[in-house]
């Protein structure tokens, strides 16, 4: 594949982005693949959105990466969504096109799903239920995932069952909104487990869950990466799950987005890890 050599630039658009790993990351890429280019973090605040996002076509961007706060904002202000992105309700990838016209995209169910089938890569979404704790943004993503890999049965647990709820209605396809107070008990024969909240994450309380229903079959994932091993995977561990944390989502979540920019599919390396971890 012919690179193109002119000096490249994309970033990590978001308030705050000093705690994003993307940089480490995709600079990590643009060394390995000889990639005249730079990847650099975009501290925006939410009243300058509009004109960041003028300013990535004047300076010569080819796309960025979209966090908290803006992934929902920005879309307004794009001239063209993919259908994924608009039913998760949120973009996470800015392409700048020949143009100069922005297009959106949201690879993180993507990321998720791949992040599954690298540890585990007979697992199927159809193998048996799958049991998703949240009903933010994150379990948007991992919803909308799901359903395109053919899951039949989603068991949608959030403490606020009136938004699981609607989520539930919202999406169809099988999904079934179940109150907190019954997440233990709808574990029972579910084939996957995917907590979406940030309860195990660091400076946050432990999720509290007790996996005594779940078959030792079933995979369990969670989203959060720091730390790299959340008590529920730790739990579920030591019951001889595989389990998988985040960073899988993170990575690859990243190749499609890298490519678009740069030309480049790359690939995840023992390095590439080693580079991500020494960061937490």
């Amino acid at each position: 594949m012919t690179i193109n050599r002119d000096f490249g630039l994309a970033g990590v658009l978001g308030w705050p982005v000093s705690h994003s790993r993307s940089p480490v990351l995709h600079n990590h890429w643009i060394a390995e693949h000889g990639i005249a280019g730079r990847y650099v973090p975009l501290a925006v605040p939410p009243g300058e959105l509009a004109d960041a996002l003028k300013g990535l076509v004047a300076l010569g961007f080819r796309g960025c990466n979209v966090t908290t706060p803006h992934k929902q904002a920005v879309m307004p202000f794009l001239a063209d969504v993919e259908a994924v992105a608009r039913r998760i309700g949120a973009v996470n990838t800015i392409v700048v096109r020949p143009d100069g016209t922005l297009a959106g995209f949201n690879n993180d169910g993507r990321g998720f799903v791949q992040s599954l089938r690298d540890e585990s890569p007979g697992w199927r979404a159809d193998a048996g239920p799958v049991v998703v704790l949240g009903a933010g943004g994150a379990a948007r993503a991992v919803l909308a995932a799901l359903q395109e890999e053919g899951a039949h049965e989603i068991r949608l647990v959030n403490r606020t069952y009136d938004k699981a709820q609607a989520l539930a209605a919202e999406f169809g396809g099988g999904i079934v909104a179940e109150r907190w107070e019954r997440r233990d008990q709808v574990l029972a024969g579910a084939a996957t487990l995917v907590n979406c909240t940030n309860q195990g994450m660091v400076g946050k309380p432990p999720l509290e869950l007790a996996l005594d229903a779940l078959p030792r079959t079933a995979l369990v994932g969670d989203l959060i990466y720091t730390p790299p091993l959340t008590p529920l995977l730790a739990a579920a561990r030591a019951r001889g799950h595989v389990v998988v944390n985040g960073l899988g989502l993170l990575l690859n979540q990243a190749r499609p987005a890298f490519e678009a920019w740069f030309g480049v599919l790359p690939s995840i390396t023992p390095g590439l890890r080693r580079a991500i971890e020494a960061t937490f």
